[in-house]
């Protein structure tokens, strides 16, 4: 179950794929993490879901990572008397705080944050952006708007405002609810939706507590104003395009995801390239040409993973999905260019002696007799290190804790496997060739550099590159998991 990649792969269950044969299909096909999106389904459906991944794992013998994903606020209009309404370039309203139905001269938006943060002159975008309006004269309980592009307006469609910082919390009561479930299931990932500043991230750091890795989920323009602030308390990081395509223009999304995935890999926190990256294949067995293209692009960026949405959740071919996905991903790695743009940029160091280490195993590895890395890791920073780097040669992960191998699933180049805790150095290089030799990674005579850390368990203190050959059989010695 070695992946013939370093990009990894997440896919969304929902009522296409939560079957365990289906989902233990997924994971063979090619998933490193599965998505629990609590936007949809009830807790029971996710546990059930959570119950299937954690099967599909027993059975492949291979971590696999679980993501829950919090929906987030989600700032509605509300209700029109006759459910919709005929607009046209000019068309004036008013958005006021009553909860009377509305018609064409008014509808309620029931948030008074929003009216506190509007500006006269702002742009308010309405139904993913189908709908522009501009505000004009407001207060704190109103505001009068004009459109400017759209020809209906229905209930409950969504508002945003890509030119204010909504004073909301990014954590709804439903997202509380649904985040102490998800980490009583024992989630591996927790997503954060509509992270506009760091303080959101910082609130979702208090309340996991170390439970389970944090991301945030950069979907709204002031979140890439204060991006270097945010990912100061992020574990990782999802380039969220579908949302932040609707509060951006077009031409500005692909600018933003390479400013992103730049920033990320500066600081080693795995990143995801997530939304649309194979649409169409919801209902058509085959993806557009440009679909193709952009997950190839995303390869060639450096992405840790890519996510697949609803063409695995809810799509007709869930299970193609991940095939061409893992296909692409392959060609791209078999690029002849994609290795000098894996090597054409590196991290600076910061004040840790393990990043100079980390740099020179990297560099040492280069040489072609080496047939992998062998990292071992308890909380699963050094391994991390090591993908920052982007080295070509495979990094097997070996650590003693089950949640650290399924955190470290969604991370560029890592095989993370269970291992025990070395208690000697000549243990340590046993237990590294044998494991790189029996997991496939290397063969009789070809040379292995291992990373690791004395004290031995003690987090953070990588210290020792060791190199060492493969023997002419296994022994068998180490206990697999």
């Amino acid at each position: 179950m070695n992946r013939a990649r370093r990009a990894r792969i997440v896919a969304t269950l929902g009522p296409a794929s939560r079957s365990p044969a289906t989902v233990k299909a997924l994971a063979q096909a090619g998933v490193d993490v599965f998505r629990l999106n609590f936007s949809h389904g009830s807790h029971e459906d996710h546990a059930a879901n959570f119950k299937a991944v954690r099967g599909a794992e027993m059975a492949l013998k291979r971590p696999l990572g679980i993501l829950a994903d919090l929906q987030g606020p989600k700032l509605r209009l509300g209700r029109f008397a006759d459910v919709e309404i005929a607009i046209k370039p000019g068309h004036k309203m008013r958005f006021d705080l009553n909860p009377e139905p509305g018609d064409e001269t008014r509808v309620q938006m029931p948030h008074p944050e929003i009216f506190k943060a509007l500006r006269t002159g702002m742009l308010l975008l309405i139904d993913d952006g189908r709908i522009r309006l501009r505000v004009g004269e407001r207060s704190d309980e109103w505001a009068d708007v004009t459109v400017e592009s759209g020809s209906k307006l229905s209930d409950r469609k969504g508002v945003a405002v890509p030119e204010a910082v909504i004073p909301v919390s990014a954590l709804t009561p439903k997202d509380r609810e649904d985040l102490a479930f998800a980490l009583r299931l024992g989630v591996d990932w927790v997503a954060l939706s509509f992270v506009q500043q760091a303080e959101d991230m910082a609130e979702l750091k208090r309340i996991v507590n170390g439970r389970a890795a944090c991301m945030a989920k950069i979907e709204k323009p002031q979140a890439l104003n204060d991006l270097e602030s945010i990912l100061d308390y992020c574990d990782g990081v999802m380039v969220a395009r579908g949302d932040l395509g609707v509060e951006m223009e077009p031409e500005e999304v692909p600018v933003a995801q390479k400013k992103i995935l730049r920033a990320a890999r500066q600081r080693g926190v795995p990143a995801i390239v997530a939304t649309q990256m194979l649409e169409s294949m919801t209902s058509s067995p085959a993806p557009t040409r440009a679909e193709a293209s952009d997950v190839a692009n995303a390869v060639y960026e450096g992405a840790d993973a890519l996510m697949l949405s609803a063409e695995t959740a809810s799509g007709d071919y869930p299970m193609e999905a991940v095939q061409i996905m893992n296909r692409i991903m392959e060609r791209v790695e078999r690029d002849p260019l994609w290795p000098g743009l894996m090597d054409a940029e590196h991290a600076g160091m910061d004040i840790h002696d393990v990043d100079a280490l980390v740099a020179a195993a990297r560099k040492a590895a280069e040489a072609a007799s080496t047939a992998c890395m062998v990292v071992f890791t308890t909380l699963g920073g050094t391994a991390r290190r090591m993908s920052r780097e982007r080295p070509l040669q495979p990094v097997l992960a070996l650590t003693p804790k089950p949640e650290t191998a399924r955190r470290l699933a969604l991370v560029w180049g890592l095989e993370p496997r269970l291992g025990e805790q070395p208690t000697s150095l000549e243990g340590l290089t046993e237990d590294a060739v044998e494991s790189a030799m029996i997991y496939g990674l290397a063969e009789a005579g070809q040379r292995i550099l291992i990373l690791a850390g004395t004290p031995f368990g003690a987090p953070g203190a990588a210290n020792l590159l060791r190199l060492a050959h493969a023997p002419a059989h296994v022994p068998g010695k180490v206990k697999r998991g």
